[in-house]
């Protein structure tokens, strides 16, 4: 996207909250340095100039430094070689460690040393974005007025956008910190802070209000548009009604889920009402895209790593493309600044050294995440150490008739991960993944720690071998924040929740709870959710659980979801474990790795994770904090 318009009166202001720039040095810059708001805001090209800044100030968490870490629950664990990444914090019960000022290199994604909007990837912050996001957002509707050459859609695009901003960065903040102001003014730079915080169901009703007029303003398609109808086939990345009506359900279910709840309310169970709420708007998304009004549609499973990945196709950004070129999976997604800056730290992040790889930071599975992904029939697996007659399940060919997603996502024991040659002073046995106790795979410095490894986002190529991650591969790395399977699991819980049954639907809407899961499910090419567990709520909602985790696996989504099903710090949710075991017979490279025999297979835990019940919560800063007293940290911080 392209900004028309990059100094203005506007683009220099940043909250007061964040304290980044001080109000002073910006009210002591030249006349000559600002353009007036009568200017600014004046027509459709300048307006969205300005507006177009607010795209910046979305952090890409795949890519914010060279390698990254944004999977905090019991999903994944790193290589022991290095702790500096958040994960290791958050492993430890230090929560301070998403700030910067505690953490010594950044703290990832979720902080910065300033609001920057520029191109920069590194500098991509969300707390001090957020803030800069909201300010910018209330300043640009505070000035609508101004816009006087312009017509009725113009305006409509431009207002929505801005709606839907403020209530965007409202909700990144308030899923890691609770509720919080919220901001629906540009607050005098004169006067002092005195906005209280509001409870969490409170401060999700104004963003609500937010969502839901944004998505009565946006374009289901801005290629339909006047405007957008100028640059056909770009358009993409901009706010429309689908990203309004999926994070205004969002939003409902969150405030609806029982941690949101409970510190609400003093309820630990799921609010019917607003989940009801959530189940509309999901169906009213869910509705436009089965019928085609919108541009978003299930990626067919041939294509499913195109929600994460494309190569060999000139840089083309990921998001779900669909053979016919047009719709695609992913809903939201920020903008994109260096494509192949994600195959300088990403791409590597998932292969194990040193003997394929020469990194040493290695992001692996858990095993007790991968006991997720259950059988090809659909049914779970009740305990990976112990046989099951009813699913097939047999922990002597642990890595047979699984679910299709398992070998998408997991690289296990004997997978063929060198495709290409291999020097002589490499051991050929290296060409495939040794995840078996002692194999060389399993280096727990700088390998996988618990017996398997990740490549969902990633090609099995990635290594240093075979240089899938070399430039002339154009392979470009992106993880969407939202994606149209997440709004069927998200319609999927909500309708049970607030329809008290498997086949609850919300009444604008043909599809049940059952039949949202089933549609992904079918996609995959996984039996359908059995009867047994259609009986009640509570049993469904086990499935839909387990279905959100290995569908949105690995995804940045399981760390706010057990903190709000209030499972984070209890066990075994709280322990991440490795899988050990010997290898049945010696390996076979022709044979089938599914095939594969092992003995002795047993669970261990790598590591209990010390939490307690103020780890339901980031801690705010500290300066934050101390500037006013209705500010008030999270108990227990």
């Amino acid at each position: 996207m392209k900004r028309n318009i990059r100094t203005l009166v506007s683009v220099a202001l940043l909250s007061c909250i964040t304290g980044n720039i001080s109000c002073k040095k910006y009210l002591d810059r030249s006349p000559e340095s600002v353009v007036s708001a009568e200017v600014a805001f004046k027509d459709f090209t300048n307006f969205q100039g300005f507006t177009e800044e607010l795209y910046n100030c979305i952090p890409d968490f795949t890519n914010r430094y060279w390698t990254n870490s944004w999977n905090w629950g019991d999903d994944e664990i790193q290589s022991s070689a290095l702790n500096f990444h958040i994960v290791n914090k958050i492993d430890n019960g230090d929560f301070w460690g998403w700030q910067r000022e505690f953490d010594g290199w950044g703290a990832g994604w979720m902080d910065a040393p300033s609001a920057s909007t520029n191109d920069d990837r590194f500098s991509k912050g969300l707390w001090p974005l957020a803030w800069y996001g909201i300010r910018k957002a209330n300043l640009g509707l505070e000035n609508m007025n101004l816009m006087v050459n312009a017509t009725d859609e113009e305006r409509n695009l431009i207002k929505g956008q801005l709606l839907f901003f403020r209530g965007w960065f409202h909700f990144q903040l308030m899923q890691y910190f609770g509720g919080l102001p919220y901001i629906t003014k540009v607050l005098p730079a004169d006067q002092d802070l005195r906005e209280p915080r509001l409870k969490y169901q409170e401060c999700a009703a104004l963003a609500a209000k937010d969502f839901r007029e944004a998505a009565d303003l946006l374009p289901l398609n801005w290629d339909r548009t006047a405007r957008g109808g100028q640059t056909p086939g770009k358009n993409e990345l901009r706010i429309d009604k689908a990203m309004a009506l999926g994070y205004l359900g969002k939003n409902y279910l969150w405030a609806a889920s029982p941690l949101m709840n409970m510190v609400s309310t003093g309820n630990r169970s799921y609010d019917v009402e607003l989940c009801k709420k959530a189940s509309a708007a999901f169906a009213e998304l869910l509705n436009l895209s089965e019928s085609g009004q919108i541009p978003y549609k299930l990626v067919s499973f041939d294509r499913y790593y195109t929600n994460f990945y494309t190569f060999g196709q000139n840089w083309q950004l990921p998001g779900g493309n669909n053979a016919d070129g047009v719709s695609r999976e992913a809903i939201f997604r920020g903008p994109y600044w260096d494509a192949h800056g994600s195959t300088y730290g990403t791409a590597k992040q998932y292969t194990p050294g040193p003997v394929i790889e020469e990194g040493n930071v290695v992001f692996t599975p858990t095993a007790n995440y991968v006991n997720n992904y259950g059988m090809k029939n659909g049914l779970p697996i009740k305990d990976m150490t112990k046989a099951d007659a009813e699913s097939g399940y047999d922990p002597q060919f642990p890595w047979k008739n699984r679910d299709p997603r398992f070998y998408n996502d997991i690289v296990f024991d004997g997978i063929k991960m060198v495709k290409g040659s291999i020097p002589s002073n490499i051991a050929e046995s290296n060409r495939y993944a040794n995840l078996f106790t002692g194999g060389s795979s399993r280096d727990e410095r700088v390998g996988s720690r618990t017996g398997f490894l990740m490549f969902k986002f990633t090609p099995i190529t990635s290594n240093r071998f075979d240089q899938g991650y070399a430039y002339g591969q154009n392979l470009n790395i992106r993880v969407p924040y939202m994606r149209l399977a997440d709004i069927y699991l998200m319609y999927a819980e909500a309708s049970t929740a607030g329809y008290g049954s498997a086949l609850g639907k919300d009444p604008s809407f043909s599809k049940t709870a059952l039949d949202a899961i089933n549609v992904l499910r079918d996609r995959a090419g996984v039996g359908r959710v059995a009867a047994k567990f259609q009986g009640s709520a509570d049993e469904f909602m086990k499935e839909v659980k387990r279905e959100r985790a290995v569908e949105l696996a690995f995804e940045g989504h399981r760390f706010t979801d057990q903190r709000r099903w209030m499972q984070f710090i209890e066990a075994p949710y709280n322990l991440k474990t490795a899988i050990e075991f010997d290898r049945g017979a010696t390996l076979n490279p022709t044979a089938d790795p599914k095939e594969n025999r092992v003995v002795n297979l047993r669970e261990r835990t790598i590591v209990t994770r010390p939490f307690t019940e103020k780890h339901y919560w980031f801690p705010l800063k500290r300066a934050d904090v101390n500037m006013y007293p209705e500010f008030k940290q999270n108990p227990g911080w």
